[in-house]
Order: C-alpha cells, then structure tokens, then sequence
C-alpha cells in the first residue's frame, strides 16, 4: 500500500480506509453498523472508567480507541456514499455554533436564560427531524438509569417537576412502602413485585437529580466502594483462617465493620 499520510487524523482515516480495503483485515471488513455498536459502548465505559481511577495518563489511549469508533462508522457511510466523516466533524461544529449563540453569534444571553435558549434549540432539532413528543430522542439503548434521568431532566423542561425535594423524598418512601406492602403478599406476585421495584428506583433516581448528584456515576462509585470493602472481607477471611463459604453472616458482618473501621482509620 501506499505511505500513509503524516497529518494525524489524516493518518488515522487512511489506516481506517485500509483496514476496510479489499487487502485489509477481515474482522474489520466484516463489521456492520450494528456490530460495532457493543465495542462503542464498551469504549465508553473504559473511558469512564479510566477518568473514575484517575488514571489520566492513560486517557489519552482511550479517547483514541473511542474516537476510533466514529472513524468506523464514518467509514462504513463513506462506503455507502451516505457522508464521511469530515460531514461529522460539519454537524457538530453546525450544531454547537447553532446552541451557543452566545459564544459564537455576539448575543449576550443572561446566564439563566442559556438553559432555555439550550432546551429552545434542541426542540428545534426534534421538530426539524419530525419527532413531536419532548421524549422522542432519548436513546433506548441509554443505561437504565441515565435514561431515567434523562427522561425526568426533559419531562421537567415542559414543567412536569416537582420545585421542591421534599415532595421528592416523599416519593421515594411511599414508593418503597408499597414495594414492601407487594412483596408481602401472599402469594407473592413477581412481576408485580419488580413493576414497585422499577418504580422505586425510578423515585431514587428523581431524587438523585434534585440533589444534582448523577445517578448512574453515584451507583458506580457506590459498587466500587463495595467491591473494594469485600475484597477487605475476604482477607481478613484468609488472615483467619476461614473459608468464606463456611464462615457465616454474623462473622462477615463483623469483618465487614472491621474494613469500614480502617478506612475511617486511614
């Protein structure tokens, strides 16, 4: 093949170009939209991840290996002679100059007025693709409780939100009073029980918002918190000498309070 170009990004389209060629890498050449879609969001995640560990020095890799994705998909279209990716590169650039007009057109806008002018000019957007309700665009594919999240932050934009957390807080306690009051049934109904579930989650989730507090970040610290604090337990299991199968919840209980007494120690 060809020497590959020295501009960066030219670089990077060009090797995409090869990989998809007919000399290029099979696996790559097999892919689809819809088969990419799995190692974007796994890319996602690692880069989440990666700023979550404060590993920064290695940020850099992993935003290449997602933009890498854009690179695919951008390919594939060139490929069908739908766009490429500089036309990417155009609607992005169209769509922040468009929602920032107090950046780039000199409109001073007061700062409260800029949520508005946002929410005004998405809805633009969903009217000009013919998409009619405020929760049109909202992706399915969103992790369940960043589209929960999403879902409250639009329906709030028409109104649809409680001004205060306390009407908030109550929500999530009459919610969990009627998981409880399901779950006591007898019989038992569970897909019942799961429908009060979601919806206590759902409550939590609203409450998470009013307090500003992302919830799908909150719950990813909340289970590396508590992976840390069990991998404590299972030392202090070796250190005991006892198997963890046979060691009982009071015990575990007890190594439990131990590692969250040492953290508070550190």
């Amino acid at each position: 093949m060809s020497a590959l170009p020295e501009h960066p990004v030219e670089r990077l389209l060009a090797i995409m170009a090869a990989l998809r060629g007919p000399d290029g890498c099979p696996w790559d050449r097999a892919q689809s939209y819809a088969s990419i879609v799995p190692h974007t969001l796994e890319e996602a995640y690692e880069v989440a991840d990666t700023i979550e560990r404060a590993d920064l020095d290695a940020l850099p890799g992993e935003l290449g290996d997602l933009l890498f994705q854009v690179v695919f998909y951008a390919r594939i279209a060139e490929e069908e002679g739908r766009f490429d990716f500089l036309d990417v590169v155009r609607s992005i650039n169209a769509k922040l100059e468009r929602r920032h007009p107090h950046v780039f057109a000199e409109q001073a806008v007061a700062d409260e007025k800029l949520r508005q002018r946002w929410e005004d000019s998405k809805a633009q957007e969903r009217a000009a693709r013919d998409q009619h309700s405020v929760v049109d665009d909202i992706p399915q594919a969103l992790p369940a409780l960043t589209r929960a999240a999403k879902l409250q932050k639009r329906v709030a934009t028409v109104g649809f939100d409680w001004d205060a957390l306390g009407p908030v807080a109550d929500k999530v306690t009459e919610e969990l009073a009627e998981v409880l009051e399901e779950a006591e049934q007898q019989p038992s109904d569970a897909e019942r029980v799961a429908e009060e579930v979601g919806d206590l989650l759902f409550a939590v989730t609203n409450l998470a918002r009013h307090l500003k507090v992302d919830p799908e970040q909150a719950l990813r610290r909340a289970n590396a918190k508590f992976e840390l604090r069990f991998r404590g337990v299972e030392q202090l299991c070796e250190q005991h000498g006892v198997a963890i199968q046979q060691a009982g919840l009071e015990r575990l209980e007890g190594f439990w309070q131990d590692v969250k007494r040492a953290e508070k120690s550190r």
